[in-house]
């Protein structure tokens, strides 16, 4: 499954390395390529609240194994396409498929590791998800010069998912039970010296409940959605739209140049999402003290970037900004176990999907307003006020969204709801009717 999440992220940006492909095959112009990207962007975003309802009433095997072979399909429908509108739906399938992968692998994680392990995990997972990133970079424009057609790349990607769906049918277990092997709860009563007492029965929750008691739970759900809305937002509207353009209309630098030094961002994300779960579960032992850590840097971070922009010209100096950009931006993986913790496994994929709307929202209407502040006309070159004017709405999000998550609430690693109250995990009484 994490292998599957590697190609979500090689998904999402392979669009921008053939995009010049694209247009020479089918005689397309830039409106095209960019409905091609936003295809997927929108498609992501309108699956997440269905991956989290289907993860927790399908199961994680089946909602990421029946997709990821719509995915493959949608990649190899790319691969023989004829004309524009075949890649367009392609591009769609891809889009439907590879965005139900991410739920249920946090749904796995929750339910196979223990509470102090699943920040470390996740951060493993979404750096394993950027190291997709780096791949359809470089790698994919070389492959797709040795095959001599950018189609049979995406042909043979098709195939390979296909046998990588095979895989999550034959080995990807819902739970520990399935394979006969003990829950996490029964570990961790055994390794702390105390008798294990089974649950009773989870009384099966309705979508609706599951809902309700999602979006109903105030200031445990809406201020990190807020923030999380702003923070990744604001990341695709520099890394994903318009940081390149202002590397080549302010400092004039080509295209291989400011795609390097871009490309850090993703690695700072390799390095900095297990070091924030490590932090978060073994360190500082809290989910919102790394997060506060993590956004404040981002936060001074938009406002050099707002304060120097045109005046900073070295590579060396971006190529810093940029691997703390997303360095510190890779800390936002641990705001998944903020939210997880507050709800109960048994619609932890619901919350988790109605959680991963937000970030993908932000992204979407940031970027279109963006656009539209900076109004700029195919060949034109957009001025560096221009570009400061973006970088400091940018700055001011990041400023409320840094508030919103001030007043967002944890429950704390190594603690549960008792009797609508948060307790010790190993100071709740052995009594079944807990």
């Amino acid at each position: 499954m994490a292998l599957a999440y590697f190609f979500v992220y090689f998904h999402r940006v392979s669009t921008a390395v053939v995009a010049s492909d694209i247009m020479s095959t089918f005689g397309v112009g830039a409106a095209s390529i960019g409905l091609l990207g936003s295809a997927y962007f929108y498609a992501y975003t309108a699956m997440q609240l269905p991956s989290g309802i289907l993860s927790d009433s399908w199961g994680v095997k089946k909602t990421a194994g029946v997709f990821t072979l719509l995915a493959a399909a949608g990649a190899i429908l790319t691969g023989v396409a004829t004309n524009f509108t075949m890649v367009l739906i392609g591009r769609i399938f891809i889009g439907v498929g590879v965005a139900m992968v991410y739920v249920p692998v946090m749904k796995v994680l929750s339910i196979w590791f223990k509470k102090n392990e699943f920040a470390s995990m996740s951060g493993l997972l979404v750096s394993i998800g950027n190291a997709g990133a780096l791949s359809a970079a470089g790698p994919l424009a070389i492959v797709a010069t040795l095959l001599g057609d950018w189609q049979k790349v995406f042909f043979l990607l098709g195939v390979f998912s296909i046998l990588l769906a095979v895989a999550i049918f034959m080995f990807v277990k819902d739970k520990p039970e399935d394979m006969d092997c003990p829950s996490i709860p029964e570990i961790e009563a055994h390794e702390n010296g105390e008798r294990y007492i089974p649950p009773k029965a989870a009384e099966k929750i309705s979508m609706g409940a599951a809902l309700k008691q999602t979006f109903g739970s105030g200031m445990k759900f809406w201020p990190i959605s807020i923030w999380f809305f702003f923070m990744y937002g604001s990341l695709m509207v520099y890394q994903g739209l318009w940081g390149g353009p202002f590397f080549r209309d302010v400092l004039g630098w080509d295209k291989v140049t400011y795609a390097g030094v871009l490309s850090f961002v993703a690695i700072g994300m390799i390095c900095g999402s297990p070091i924030a779960g490590y932090l978060s579960d073994k360190v500082l032992k809290s989910r919102k003290k790394v997060l506060l850590i993590g956004t404040a840097v981002y936060v001074i971070l938009w406002g050099v970037l707002w304060l120097q922009a045109g005046n900073i010209t070295s590579t060396m100096a971006y190529t810093i900004i940029h691997f703390l950009f997303g360095f510190f931006g890779g800390f936002c993986v641990v705001s998944y176990a903020q939210v997880k913790e507050w709800f109960p496994a048994s619609i932890a994929g619901t919350a988790i999907g109605a959680y991963n709307i937000f970030p993908f929202l932000g992204g979407a209407i940031l970027m279109t307003l963006t656009g539209k502040m900076m109004n700029v006309a195919n060949g034109s070159i957009a001025t560096v006020a221009q570009y400061k004017s973006v970088w400091l709405l940018m700055f001011g999000c990041m400023i409320l969204s840094f508030l919103c998550l001030l007043v967002s609430k944890e429950m704390g690693v190594g603690k549960v709801i008792v009797a609508g109250e948060i307790a010790d995990t190993y100071d709740v009484p052995p009594s079944s009717d807990q």
